[in-house]
């Protein structure tokens, strides 16, 4: 549900399970880690308890406060103060959320460029929490849907379809948002990378993991400020028409969408397959899974190659969970300033005049074998690969191309 903010969350402890089974009353302690999509934004680790509470007029109250009081670390950089949320229902079926973030943190770490939209509490605060919580909602009515017209060309209209590429689209989100922050969750180890100038890398090695290709991936990952809104600048990347302008690995193919699943309000947010229509004969059976997401706190732009074999077994309602995905793409967040210099919390769908900041993530399968050793040449690559890439972008965005 919040894959972009939470990178791991667990359950402890349930010291009550409520009444009923309906988690009134329930009490658990539990631990989670929050995350902002950038290698210059450390992750906020939070051990706390979470209790439920609906009221006699139907209102829900989830509630968490920090435990670290009672377990002293000298590594504790967020204390989560009573925070969380009211859910009430609304009398025309819908719910009203009022969410409440009120955390004590240290965040000396944040890179200076990044501090503006922390402290706005578009990275962290409650207005982000509820723009992803209103994004998943669209998200759910879009798997949930009955009835699709059939008008377009290339719309998914199969509910068994729709529901197996999502599901798919939603577990490459989430490995994407894991390796860009650097969670701790998924065992990646660090290579290089720190400043602003730096390109993070990092690498795994892949066994009897059926959700990606075995051997050794490398994930690289650098997050840089841009005169360009937002909005703007999303729209550039999501578009298949402009593609070939910064996708150096479609070697100047041209990019075509086969199929798509609209999932929300605003046209830019969508699950795509798209096919690059290339000179070289071994891309002839690859495709590119997208999904594209915006909201009022930050966009995404997020892709992976796919097999054809693969994709029909999921365009047919078959298990998603066995196509191999390494996943790149981007992540746009407003850069907290009105473009005067002054801080503002103007989001995506606001007409400020600030920047953009950006993470251009790539993860890459550099040998099929497990136990090789990394070289030198493959992060070289890599390396220059993101390099070659953001200047491809900059120059895209910041010229006349764009409208």
């Amino acid at each position: 549900m919040f894959s972009g903010i939470v990178s791991r969350a667990t359950t402890l402890e349930v010291l009550s399970t409520g009444v009923a089974g309906n988690y009134n009353g329930a009490l658990q302690v539990m631990t989670s880690e929050f995350q902002v999509p950038s290698p210059l934004v450390p992750t906020r680790e939070s051990y706390f308890v979470r209790y439920c509470k609906q009221h006699s007029d139907g209102t829900w109250a989830v509630v968490d406060v920090s435990l670290d009081s009672l377990r002293q670390s000298p590594h504790v950089r967020c204390r989560r103060r009573p925070s969380g949320c009211l859910i009430q229902e609304m009398p025309n079926g819908y719910s009203k959320v009022t969410w409440v973030e009120h955390v004590e943190t240290d965040d000396r770490s944040v890179h200076s460029m990044y501090r503006p939209l922390v402290s706005s509490g578009l990275a962290f605060g409650a207005k982000r929490w509820v723009s992803t919580l209103d994004r998943q909602c669209e998200r759910l009515a879009s798997v949930m849907a009955s009835s699709i017209p059939s008008g377009d060309i290339g719309v998914i209209t199969t509910a068994e379809g729709r529901r197996s590429m999502l599901k798919l689209a939603e577990r490459m989100v989430v490995s994407f948002c894991g390796g860009v922050s650097a969670s701790t969750t998924h065992q990646w180890t660090t290579l290089s990378g720190s400043g602003a100038e730096d390109v993070r890398v990092m690498t795994r090695k892949s066994v009897d993991d059926p959700g990606r290709p075995p051997g050794i991936v490398l994930n690289a990952a650098t997050s840089f400020w841009i005169p360009v809104e937002p909005k703007r600048v999303f729209d550039f990347l999501r578009d298949e028409s402009t593609r070939s302008e910064w996708d150096i690995l479609s070697n100047g193919g041209v990019v075509q969408e086969m199929a798509h699943i609209a999932n929300g309000r605003d046209h830019g947010n969508c699950v795509s397959l798209l096919r690059v229509n290339s000179t070289n004969s071994s891309q002839s059976n690859m495709l590119i899974l997208q999904e594209s997401s915006t909201d009022l706190t930050g966009s995404y732009v997020i892709y992976a190659p796919v097999d054809v074999v693969a994709m029909n077994v999921v365009l047919n309602g078959g298990d998603p969970d066995y196509v191999a995905l390494l996943p790149s793409g981007f992540a746009i967040l407003p850069d907290g300033s009105d473009g005067s210099g002054e801080g503002c919390v103007s989001g995506l769908g606001e007409d400020g005049s600030g920047g953009s900041l950006l993470t251009v993530a790539f993860q890459i399968l550099v040998d099929s074998v497990p136990t090789a050793k990394l070289s030198l040449g493959s992060v070289a690559t890599v390396n220059n690969l993101i390099a070659c890439t953001v200047e491809r972008i900059k120059a895209a965005v910041s010229g006349d191309g764009v409208q």
